[in-house]
């Protein structure tokens, strides 16, 4: 019996925060992240502020919830970026094939989209766009060094890497704001082509 209620209250907490998740995407989307209350949250979400409490000290803490958990998924595919080599990323690039792990992130960002869109949008958490180009981004781009450069402390590498990985973000934030209209294939095409474009040579895939 005791199993039964662990089993039950864990459902609510699961319920709970489904909509507490809900009602925060769509109030972000209408008002921006500083234009509603706990109160605006929690009426949205159809939950009264004990409940909220129980779980969140603010506004701010739920946030910082709900981005470590699209950190922590995105965060599983760390060790696959950092075992591709060189040899296996001009691969795809040369035969114009997506990368599996890249197809696999945009996949999953593609899942996260409406969570994304509110917060990355210009009235949502401007800090958390900065954790997620640090945290995927530059992972991304040290993943196509040569392993040589990968763990030096070279200041022209690490502005290199800075430099693409800006870069990468604004692909992926302006991918999420246009809708998402290419598949995940075709956007990790795009990614391994514009870190291997040349100066003067024609844009295309």
């Amino acid at each position: 019996m005791a199993a039964d209620a662990v089993c039950v209250e864990d459902r609510r907490i699961v319920k709970t925060r489904a909509a507490l998740r809900e009602a925060l995407i769509e109030l972000t989307e209408e008002r921006g992240w500083n234009g509603f209350s706990i109160n605006d949250l929690c009426e949205r979400a159809n939950i009264n502020r004990g409940t909220f409490y129980n779980h969140y000290r603010d506004k701010d803490e739920l946030m910082m919830a709900f981005q470590d958990e699209v950190l922590e998924q995105i965060g599983n595919l760390q060790t696959s970026l950092a075992d591709m080599s060189l040899e296996e990323v001009a691969m795809c690039v040369g035969f114009k094939k997506p990368l599996p792990i890249m197809v696999t992130l945009f996949d999953y960002l593609r899942k996260e989209g409406r969570f994304l869109h509110a917060v990355l949008g210009p009235n949502g958490d401007a800090a958390f766009g900065l954790r997620l180009c640090t945290y995927v981004c530059n992972d991304i781009v040290k993943a196509m060094l040569n392993e040589q450069y990968r763990t030096g402390d070279d200041a022209f590498v690490d502005y290199y890497v800075t430099f693409y990985a800006s870069a990468y973000f604004g692909v992926i934030r302006r991918w999420i704001e246009q809708g998402m209209v290419e598949s995940s294939e075709e956007m990790a095409v795009i990614c391994q082509r514009l870190l291997f474009i040349m100066p003067g040579e024609p844009i295309k895939l």
